[in-house]
């Protein structure tokens, strides 16, 4: 009787596949993405009864239509399968494995943080999202892509006036500007205050779809605000919305950083 024999080579294998599974689902965790996933383990719980009770015409559909199959999940999956890739180009799924270090994301804070200041103070209206779990590519894909590191006037610019993207949302995606000028959905709550505007609408309406935090600065009064969760939040002081942010991106508060 032949033993099983474990090489070094066997557990190195076992292991890169299980990291790969890992990040897979960590990836698809909270997107939408999860729910296609759920329906492609039916259609394979069907393919495989289909085998084991050996059903005829189950199996002649599935030998006919696998290839279309294929290509249909490639189509259904590109968005995510786009931003997967581009984030292994920027090395941000490398970072979060500690093959590479994070970018200061103190850094970041303190930009966003002036530009929601300087955007308050002068009633600029403005409406900034930052994606967390759940990918936001069909929204990306309603504006114009810029995938630039963020910056304080960068942002300011964007929602002045005389910016023909100011109307729309700004996605930040990490520590990137994705893309300005977005069209979100607007909640359809019925209980909402009739005041609130439709910039402040659309923040509730995506919260309400996914996991985002998002930032409105009223055009009217410069009052700040948030949606996280379907609820909006008004009258955000700066500092509240300062700790909120490093709160979200885990790094501790540097103050003489954000004056």
């Amino acid at each position: 009787m032949f033993g099983i024999v474990i090489r070094p080579e066997d557990i190195a294998d076992i292991a890169i596949v299980a990291v790969i599974f890992y990040y897979l689902l960590l990836w698809l965790q909270g997107t939408r993405a999860i729910q296609l996933i759920r329906g492609f383990l039916v259609i394979l719980a069907v393919f495989l009864a289909g085998r084991f009770f050996d059903l005829k015409t189950i199996n002649w559909l599935f030998d006919k239509f696998t290839t279309v199959i294929l290509v249909l999940l490639i189509i259904i999956f590109q968005p995510e399968l786009r931003r997967a890739l581009e984030r292994i180009g920027r090395g941000r799924i490398l970072a979060r494995m500690g093959l590479i270090p994070e970018p200061r994301k103190s850094f970041f804070v303190k930009h966003l943080l002036k530009a929601v200041e300087g955007l308050s103070e002068s009633k600029t209206g403005a409406l900034i999202v930052l994606e967390r779990n759940t990918g936001l590519s069909e929204f990306l894909e309603s504006g114009v892509m810029l995938d630039s590191i963020i910056s304080t006037e960068q942002l300011i610019s964007i929602f002045s006036h005389h910016s023909p993207l100011h109307d729309g949302a700004v996605i930040i995606q990490g520590e990137r500007i994705a893309a300005a000028g977005c069209l979100l959905p607007l909640s359809e709550t019925r209980a909402l205050d009739k005041r609130i505007g439709t910039r402040h609408r659309a923040a509730i309406g995506l919260s309400e779809q996914t996991d985002a935090f998002v930032i409105v600065v009223s055009e009217r009064t410069g009052i700040i605000s948030v949606a996280e969760n379907g609820y909006l939040t008004r009258g955000v002081s700066k500092e509240m919305l300062e700790e909120k942010l490093f709160s979200l991106y885990r790094v501790e508060p540097k103050f003489e950083d954000v004056k």
